[in-house]
């Protein structure tokens, strides 16, 4: 009889995991462990480590604090969005957005959350809960004694939010976040833009007014949305630059399991909207199509009008053709339901032409004429943005059609930046592309510090010539640049290149930036 002990069977994993050891030579698994350790300790060391988290946790107490100064902006934020919407104007909606406090407590949740404290994350809890109340009360009353309470375009545009929306939100809040731990407050400016808080809970007052179960259901939806993933990805985002907590990990982690929870929960039903809005524009080119195909091909269709939240669905369209077809709006209405499988309610304008000439003109002369109209529409849009945004009168919009060109001088807004200017100037030059947008900052004295790391402006460094650089181009002023020699000059040549005149002078020190003086 042996007495020798066998060794233990191994396990199929423990087995994969020893071949895998085996075949990675040792030089590279000691490369790839170096590697971790000098991106961590880089992470530690060079990022985290410059963030004042006492002072970033102290600047978001304060705005999650329920003053009547938070509650004064919320009402009038409020009372801005519903007038804005039930006029169908984007400028008045986007002053509200730039007014709404909502960021602070919403910031607040995920910092409080990150760091454990439960007693900050009642106040902002609070804080948002008074705010969202007073809003959604004040639009109701609005609403409710306004002769005007028709379904604009910039309500219906808030009432059926998708996946989209959530990726929106998701990437301005990483934009908000950063800027916020970083110091960079002013792209705060752009994530208030880009969210859109006041405006959907606006849309919640409207649908509470006109007890429109799918109006106030659609943006309520998108108002959370919204506020969810703000707030979790803050709580991320200061996960990851060492925001202490107190919790222990078992609480950690049953944290970013709930976390994941209320993203999925929110994806579901905005993927399922995302897949309505999907159906509908396959419907659209099969309406198109089948339009088309009722007529000869000497005929012209016009774009249809689609109302897909009618019941049946209601198309209105016009034909230009040689000769009227009785049966055409009968026979295409029955195809429709054939193809779509929903009930569909044709409305078939017909126009007869002398020939397939004087079809493609009439269908041009009224394209021209929608096209003249929506124009005329976009001008004034862009002109009322600026007004708002510049703090001006319309007479102080210079607008040039012809070149597609719009300047205006702001006048000076208290606690607004260059940074501040320069954002609302991008926003609005973002939503037109094929226009020239030119915000004039008020002058203002300039001391800027442009950091560098091994010969080149790092990312602030960067981020501080570009913001110079705009607003030497719009005043139209030369720059002084004092520092070692080799900085500035390497400074020089980054704002030369964006056409700005640059008078230098060497000093000690970090580079500096102040307006320079016109020479003779």
């Amino acid at each position: 009889m042996n007495d020798t002990a066998s060794p233990a069977a191994s396990t199929p994993s423990e087995d994969s995991a020893q071949a895998v050891k085996e075949t990675t030579p040792p030089q590279k698994r000691v490369a790839i462990s170096r590697y971790k350790f000098s991106f961590l300790r880089w992470w530690l060391e060079d990022v985290v480590g410059t963030v004042d988290q006492n002072s970033v946790i102290e600047k978001r107490r304060e705005d999650c604090q329920l003053s009547h100064r938070y509650l004064f902006m919320t009402a009038m934020s409020g009372g801005i969005a519903i007038l804005g919407l039930l006029l169908s104007s984007p400028a008045v909606v986007i002053g509200a957005m730039l007014l709404s406090p909502l960021m602070g407590p919403i910031m607040g949740l995920g910092f409080a959350l990150a760091i454990g404290d439960y007693n900050w994350l009642k106040q902002s809890a609070r804080s948002l809960a008074w705010g969202s109340a007073m809003a959604v009360g004040l639009c109701t009353l609005v609403v409710f004694f306004s002769p005007l309470e028709d379904i604009t375009p910039e309500i219906a545009s808030r009432t059926r939010p998708n996946l989209f929306d959530l990726l929106v939100a998701l990437f301005s809040a990483l934009a908000g976040a950063y800027a916020m731990i970083r110091g960079r407050e002013g792209t705060i400016v752009g994530v208030a833009i880009a969210t859109a808080l006041m405006p959907p809970l606006a849309v919640v007052g409207f649908g509470l007014a006109t007890l429109n179960w799918t109006v106030f259901s659609g943006a309520l939806l998108l108002y959370v949305t919204n506020l969810l993933t703000i707030a979790l990805t803050a709580l991320a985002m200061a996960r990851l630059y060492g925001f202490r907590t107190n919790m222990s990990g078992r609480n950690t982690l049953f944290q970013n399991l709930a976390v994941g929870a209320v993203f999925i929960a929110l994806a579901v039903p905005l993927g399922l909207s995302l897949r309505q809005i999907a159906w509908e524009a396959n419907a659209g080119r099969i309406i198109r199509a089948e339009l088309n195909a009722a007529f000869e091909d000497s005929a012209r269709i016009s774009q249809p009008e689609i109302a897909f939240d009618n019941e049946p669905i209601t198309v209105v369209a016009f034909a230009w053709t040689t000769q009227i077809k009785d049966d055409a709006e009968a026979d295409a209405e029955r195809r429709l339901e054939n193809t779509l499988k929903v009930p569909v309610d044709l409305e078939l304008t017909q126009f007869l032409v002398n020939d397939e000439r004087s079809a493609v003109q009439a269908q041009i002369a009224a394209a021209q004429a929608r096209e003249e109209a929506a124009a005329s529409d976009r001008v004034d849009d862009l002109t009322q943005r600026l007004m708002l945004a510049a703090g001006v009168d319309e007479s102080e919009v210079l607008i040039d059609t012809r070149r597609r060109r719009a300047v205006v001088r702001a006048q000076k807004l208290e606690g607004a930046s260059l940074s501040s200017y320069r954002a609302l100037e991008q926003r609005i030059a973002g939503s037109e592309p094929d226009w020239q947008v030119e915000l004039i900052p008020p002058a203002a004295t300039i001391s800027n510090i442009v950091t560098f790391a091994e010969g080149e402006p790092d990312e602030a460094g960067a981020a501080t010539i570009a913001l110079v650089g705009w607003a030497a181009t719009r005043l139209d002023r030369p720059v002084r640049l004092s520092g070692p020699r080799e900085q500035i000059a390497r400074a020089s040549e980054i704002l030369g290149g964006m056409g700005v005149e640059v008078q230098t002078s060497a000093a000690r020190g970090e580079v500096r930036t102040s307006w320079g003086v016109f020479e003779n």
